[in-house]
């Protein structure tokens, strides 16, 4: 199966109607900051535009649900099928990626006007066609969130190409307090269980099949690497020591001098910035550093005699922790405030890299049809990172969760906990 057959909150078709208003609703109020300018914003081929982001999980509604499930189903725009597809070969042809800002029309109304009608025809839809596809229903919602956590990654790097530092949100970030220095939690090795279990509630195809995997003791950082730990790294030389990278590492860093820091670190007038979607603030040096590649991370752990852990071993620490809600939602930045025990900043902070690659679990087979090119093909020259971050909705967040990017990759919120055998 592609995913669980239980809703967000229950398998009612109420149920399953509040939580699609309720994601929905949630898209669009993360651009109610934002001008019809900014939603048309791409710094870069990877990343889109937010009137993009909009579209597309309209779009997956539309096609994956709507065009199968009503025979006399008519799309809102027959273009649309080809410019707002994102990779699926199987549905046809896509727009090209690098020049999705170059789509002034349709305008952001009019793409409004696509969600309104997709969510018109979704609440319409009667209870059987609601049963018949609510795996795909959920799969929908999950799909969004994941795309409103891309929206703010994919905005904050576009906001940073201005010379204005423009915030999305007006409020200045709080102060930290009692930072701590790093102690490692010990586990224990033997024959331990990793991956989505059937009777979870939601999980994504690559979380599966559930397995054993056996690992050796081993101990992991009770807190995130913090600004000021990582900025005695940048000092001491860590970005001229050859020694401490990966060789793909080191040749990434030769391109360019200009990325010898995190990526969003500025210094102006001698003294250190970090830019965030709360606008340009002085670098705190108790706040989780974030915006590491999977080499700065490494480079980082090898400076200080650890590793990055494995993707099992950090499942294997993350699951009898409790998750907390986010109750700091209007600040858009990791901010290490986190009283959980006894591994701090697990979830919701920052995403944090681990040194296992991407591959299948044993026994993975992608489901049939379109949907199946949603996890399977990217198993590939891409590492695993764990925990979710500061963008991502709290609901969205669970220890089996795999999250993927490509190596030298800085735009995600992508953090650093160390470990140690």
């Amino acid at each position: 199966m592609l995913i669980a057959t239980q809703a967000i909150t229950n398998n009612s078709p109420i149920s399953q109607i509040l939580d699609y208003l309720t994601v929905r609703q949630a898209s669009l109020k993360l651009i109610e900051p934002l001008s019809v300018e900014d939603c048309a914003l791409q710094a870069e081929d990877f990343v889109s535009p937010a009137k993009w982001h909009l579209a597309h999980t309209s779009w997956f509604f539309e096609t994956f649900i709507l065009m199968n499930t009503l025979p006399d189903y008519q799309p809102f725009n027959d273009a649309f099928q080809m410019l707002f597809n994102s990779y699926y070969n199987g549905i046809g042809e896509q727009f090209s990626r690098p020049k999705r800002h170059l789509l002034s029309r349709p305008s952001l109304g009019e793409v409004l006007k696509y969600r309104q009608h997709v969510d018109d025809v979704i609440m319409g839809l009667s209870q059987t066609v609601i049963d018949k596809n609510k795996e795909f229903i959920q799969l929908g919602l999950h799909h969004e969130q994941q795309h409103q956590e891309l929206l703010l990654m994919d905005l904050k790097f576009c906001f940073f190409q201005n010379p204005l530092f423009p915030s999305y949100s007006a409020l200045p970030l709080p102060e930290t307090k009692n930072l701590t220095p790093i102690n490692f939690v010990s586990f224990s090795g033997g024959l331990k269980n990793i991956g989505a279990l059937e009777d979870d509630a939601f999980y994504f195809d690559n979380e599966t099949p559930h397995h054993s995997v056996f690992m050796q003791k081993f101990s992991l950082s009770d807190r995130l690497v913090s600004n000021g730990e990582y900025l005695k790294f940048i000092e001491d030389g860590g970005y001229q020591d050859a020694s401490l990278w990966l060789s793909d590492g080191w040749s990434e860093l030769q391109k360019s001098d200009s990325k010898h820091n995190p990526l969003y670190w500025l210094k102006l007038n001698d003294k250190w910035f970090e830019f965030t979607l709360n606008g340009l603030a002085p670098l705190n040096l108790d706040q989780p550093v974030s915006h590491l590649s999977f080499y700065e991370a490494c480079a980082y752990a090898q400076s200080v005699d650890c590793r990055l852990p494995t993707e099992a071993e950090w499942e294997v620490a993350a699951k009898n922790q409790t998750i907390p809600l986010n109750s700091n939602s209007d600040f858009f930045h990791g901010l290490g405030v986190d009283d959980q025990f006894p591994l701090k900043q697990l979830f919701g902070e920052c995403w944090q890299w681990t040194q296992s690659a991407y591959q299948p679990y044993p026994g993975f087979k992608a489901p049939p049809g379109a949907v199946g090119e949603y996890n399977g093909k990217f198993m590939c020259n891409q590492m695993v990172l764990r925990g979710g971050c500061r963008l991502t909705p709290p609901q969205h967040i669970r220890a089996s969760y795999r999250n993927f990017f490509y190596p030298k990759d800085q735009w995600p919120m992508t953090g650093l906990r160390l470990a140690k055998d």
